[in-house]
């Protein structure tokens, strides 16, 4: 019997895409709103992003809470939402990447919440309302600055946690790429493999004739691989652009409408960030290829669809692949193993171990869920000495 597609498809996200885009902020959002500017450790300061939408909200009320994490953490977070609350704003603008775009869904969300903002993250509460969300996009990675999802560490317990609010998606995204000239080439690399894993975990399932959404897939990872096998241009106006345009379609919503996902990858990985900081984009390129390698009998008739369609193999079998989405890996001098990330801990494997069991087993996979010995033997695989 055929798979039939059953969904429903919205994203009211407007994107402002180009060298022009910061002009329009100002129309953006209502001259009489009260507005959180909410940033990160500062950098927008030195490459003139911040002097830029600060001239632009020239005639706007606002008030500035910096120093959101590379991993928001709900501590950091739950300060910001004081400020809110204190200063009567209800306006959230997320000037940064993907952590800041998290950070303000958080805010949005928890600042008409009386309960403890944690309830949010771990499922306990649905979000049901939210103040308005804009973001200004700094870093491409996550496609957070067009969707619903967002990721929080409690600092506390060392737990991180995604969850979705449908009301806190950003009602506009700007999208300026001349703004990562500035950008270090590891978090250049860091946002190529999180759109290529974004993409992957919504592709490598199993095949089910979905021939747009394939297509789509196959298309913005090809345009991934294409960024890793020039990543030497990386410092060039056209090769920004197409990484900060990917990332943003790797997440939208529309590659996996009406067929399967696996984030097994992701749930996994979130454990290596919150137990060593580790760069989120690291961890999915030190885990995921041990993963595809342990469920392998599963993913072989999308991995060597992948193999054909998008790394151009003759022969493409999945180990052929899996060894291929390894090498991108390492063209952009991503780590394929805990050891290359410079974690020395002996009882990394065992940590990260009791770390994911803490989620309960059933939640890793998706068409076909890993078990626990699988799951074991692809953290040991990874994270072992």
């Amino acid at each position: 019997m055929p798979h039939l597609f059953n969904f429903s498809y919205h994203n009211p996200t407007q994107i402002h895409f180009g060298p022009d885009s910061f002009a329009l902020l100002a129309t953006l959002i209502p001259v009489e709103a009260r507005v959180l500017l909410l940033y990160g450790g500062g950098s927008i300061k030195a490459n003139g992003v911040y002097a830029q939408v600060t001239q632009a909200l020239a005639a706007h009320a606002v008030v500035e809470f910096g120093g959101v994490e590379a991993n928001p953490t709900l501590e950091t977070l739950n300060r910001a939402v004081a400020v809110v609350r204190a200063e009567k704003l209800d306006f959230i603008l997320g000037v940064g990447g993907g952590s800041v775009s998290d950070g303000a869904k958080f805010v949005a969300a928890a600042a008409l919440y009386e309960g403890d903002g944690w309830d949010i993250v771990c499922g306990r509460y649905a979000v049901t309302e939210a103040l308005p969300v804009g973001v200004v996009l700094t870093l491409p990675a996550t496609g957070s600055e067009s969707n619903a999802a967002a990721v929080v560490t409690r600092a506390a317990t060392r737990e991180k946690r995604v969850f979705y609010a449908q009301p806190a998606r950003p009602r506009f995204a700007i999208l300026n790429p001349g703004v990562m000239v500035s950008l270090p080439d590891r978090q250049l690399a860091n946002g190529l493999v999180d759109a290529f894993v974004h993409v992957c975990e919504q592709y490598l399932t199993v095949p089910l004739g979905a021939l747009v959404q394939d297509g789509y897939a196959e298309a913005v990872l090809r345009a991934l691989k294409t960024l890793a096998d020039t990543f030497d241009r990386r410092r060039e106006p056209d090769w920004g652009q197409n990484l900060m345009w990917a990332a943003n379609q790797a997440l939208c919503g529309i590659i996996g409408v009406g067929v399967p996902h696996d984030w097994a990858t992701h749930r996994i990985a979130v454990q290596l960030t919150a137990l060593y900081g580790i760069d989120h984009g690291r961890t999915l390129s030190i885990l995921q290829p041990w993963l595809l390698r342990e469920s392998i009998g599963g993913k072989r008739a999308k991995l060597e669809q992948m193999g054909r369609n998008v790394f151009g193999l003759e022969n493409a079998s999945a180990e052929a692949t899996i060894a291929a989405i390894e090498a991108l890996y390492r063209r952009v001098n991503m780590p394929v193993h805990l050891h290359e990330a410079g974690i020395t801990d002996a009882d990394a494997a065992d940590r990260v171990l009791a770390a994911a069991q803490t989620q309960g087993f059933g939640r890793f996979g998706g068409v076909a869920p890993l078990s626990e010995g699988q799951v074991e033997r692809i953290i040991r695989a990874a994270c072992g000495g």
